[in-house]
């Protein structure tokens, strides 16, 4: 055990932060705090830094903290006190361990921040710059390099991914992944943390719990321990409801006083269950339909060239009905631009965009959100949908996350997140059947992006969007769009394997990627309708064989694609019990045995994951030669 707070209280100002909390680092660990805003994640870092020590408590034994040696801590800080007349060289070089100019140890430290300096988007010319020519941003990136050489036993990061883009962010995870020492990380960058860590603490109420895993992880056990709280917690409510009829109805019976006083002396020894806090997001169970569906092509074009002055992208491509795309790329390649086209609020420059028959759009930007009122939350929404009555509107609300209180609030007084969240609720609640979405969940806190992400999962119609937050893009993209600045290419799958298969090509081109301006694009693996595929009609030999081979692939499709789901889940079930066992055993070991077994699955999940692809790009190629048929 690395560092240990056992049985700690924090007060800050007199007010009680963290109450009676246990938290544990063993060896590299690489652990995620998270909680709402003003929980104690800030407070629980400097904990660790040392800059606080736990109140005087008289229910504690122990020391409160404890090590199993002497360790060094650091801590990443928006202002770090540097020198800023210093060049950057000189003050990463304040940290070299070697004093000999030509010595083994200063090349490799030279080295190792040549390659931070340069992985953090910097140019090598650059470090004989002075500190203080380099904006606020660029400052914290250098005291984290200056932190990462230091490498201390334990380095504590608020916040790390904070001014660097997704190229920065990607390679700041591939490092970190490959970090020798123990990290304890803040973020809201959830595809972060998911990539990162393998334990999480979240703090509630000023307690700590601890859970095995990544952040997805995380929220997997959260819901499932919150269904199975509640479940007891009715439990106990009922057969205290049954317990208390009865003592009700017996206890001024005389021959039945001596039963109602023993079931209330029942009563008194059941140890209570407490209701469990419900978690701040909402999850949306039924589908959320379009009031039309819709033709079965949403959208069509045909070379069109979107831009302002001069083309910033051409492209041709076809969307089907029911497909959630999202659209990747670097600023001012033309993304934003193709959804403001397409929603027909700027003109082509050349080419035709032509939406299908009944489509029904539903745009949204940071400028929707832009809305000014003196109306209520309640009021503003109930004049929208007067149909509605005030329960109806107020259950909707209360799914967005405007509950009580913040029904009644105006908006006005609501920040761009919320104004955001508002406006979202409205377009969902009219049921477009296809939604064009312009970084959706920008100012948003995670529990509403996590309430939206659900949402945009339930909706059943067709979503065209644009979002740098790649959690988001993972959690309801079905297909992906990448923008490069030159060309416009199709993906077919999901974020989550485009990012796999693009570190795995390391920069080449990915068989799967698909010219959008040769073709229409293929419709994702889930969008299209089973009763759409063969429909009863008269047809020639060859498409007849077309038919049959495109039947079989998928069956071999939707077989590869259970595999990697069985083993997926195998997968994580012997990881979580190979850290439950690692947690409870004095010398964190699980054993040679379970850790070869967890191996060995590893490398059975990546070949069939690799045959699902496979099988996937099969599909594929037969669907298209069924299209152009």
């Amino acid at each position: 055990m690395l560092y240990q707070i056992t049985d700690g209280t924090v007060s800050v100002g007199g007010q009680p932060i963290l109450s009676h909390i246990c938290f544990e680092i063993k060896g590299k660990e690489k652990i995620a705090v998270v909680g709402r805003n003003g929980a104690g994640k800030t407070t629980l870092l400097r904990l660790i830094a040392g800059e606080l020590t736990p109140d005087r408590d008289d229910k504690r034994t122990g020391p409160g903290i404890i090590t199993s040696r002497k360790i060094t801590v650091g801590m990443l800080r928006q202002n770090a006190g540097l020198d800023t007349d210093k060049t950057v060289e000189e003050i990463l070089l304040e940290s070299c361990p070697a004093e000999e100019t030509f010595s083994r140890e200063r090349f490799a430290y030279e080295t190792e921040y040549d390659r931070l300096f340069t992985g953090f988007g910097f140019r090598k010319e650059e470090k004989q710059r002075p500190l203080s020519s380099f904006s606020g941003g660029e400052q914290t990136k250098i005291s984290l390099i200056r932190l990462l050489l230091m490498k201390p036993d334990i380095l504590l990061l608020d916040e790390p991914t904070n001014h660097l883009d997704i190229p920065t962010v990607e390679w700041l995870e591939q490092y970190m992944k490959e970090y020798e020492k123990a990290v304890v990380f803040v973020s809201h960058d959830r595809f972060f943390l998911d990539q990162v860590v393998d334990v999480v603490y979240e703090i509630q109420g000023g307690k700590l719990k601890r859970y095995p895993g990544n952040y997805t992880q995380y929220r997997i056990q959260k819901q499932k321990n919150l269904a199975a709280g509640q479940k007891e917690y009715e439990r106990q409510q009922e057969e205290l409801n049954r317990l208390n009829a009865l003592i009700e109805r017996f206890k001024n019976k005389p021959k039945k006083a001596a039963f109602a006083r023993s079931r209330r002396k029942i009563i008194e020894r059941m140890e209570q269950i407490e209701k469990p806090e419900d978690d701040d997001v909402h999850i949306f169970t039924g589908d959320i339909e379009p009031l039309v569906r819709g033709a079965k092509w949403v959208l069509e074009t045909e070379h069109l060239k979107i831009g302002y002055d001069k083309p910033l992208a051409e492209l041709s491509l076809r969307i089907k009905n029911g497909q959630k795309i999202g659209i990747i790329g670097n600023n001012g390649v033309g993304k934003s631009t193709f959804l403001k086209t397409v929603a027909g609020l700027i003109r082509p420059l050349e080419g035709k965009c032509t939406l299908g028959n009944r489509t029904v759009t539903g745009y949204f930007d940071q400028q929707s959100a832009s809305i000014e009122s003196e109306k209520t939350v309640l009021e503003h929404f109930h004049d929208l949908f007067p149909a509605m009555t005030e329960k109806e509107v107020r259950q909707t609300l209360g799914a967005y996350l405007f509950k009580g209180k913040g029904a009644m609030t105006k908006v006005n007084a609501l920040s761009g997140g919320e104004k955001a969240r508002l406006i979202l609720a409205e377009l969902l609640v009219s049921r477009p059947n296809f939604l064009l979405l312009d970084e959706p969940t920008n100012h948003m806190d995670i529990q509403a992006k996590e309430t939206l992400e659900s949402a945009f999962q339930a909706y059943r119609g067709t979503i065209l969007f644009v979002s740098h937050d790649r959690y988001f893009t993972r959690r309801v993209a079905d297909a992906i769009l990448v923008f490069d600045g030159e060309s416009v290419m199709y993906y077919p799958f999901g974020y989550e394997h485009y990012l796999e298969r693009s570190r795995k090509g390391k920069g080449k081109n990915l068989s799967a990627l698909i010219q959008a301006e040769d073709q229409a694009l293929v419709a994702g693996i889930r969008a299209v309708p089973k009763g759409e595929r063969h429909q009863l009609r008269e047809i020639g030999t060859e498409e007849a064989y077309l038919d049959w081979q495109f039947r079989l692939a998928e069956e071999q499709m939707e077989e590869a694609k259970a595999q990697v789901e069985t083993l997926w889940e195998k997968w994580s079930d012997l990881k979580k019990e190979i850290e439950e066992e690692e947690w409870l055993r004095p010398d964190g070991n699980a054993g040679e045995e379970k850790n070869g077994r967890l191996e060995t699955m590893e490398q059975k999940l990546q070949e069939a994951w690799d045959l699902w692809t496979q099988k996937c790009l099969e599909w594929e190629e037969i669907e298209e030669t069924l299209h152009l048929n």
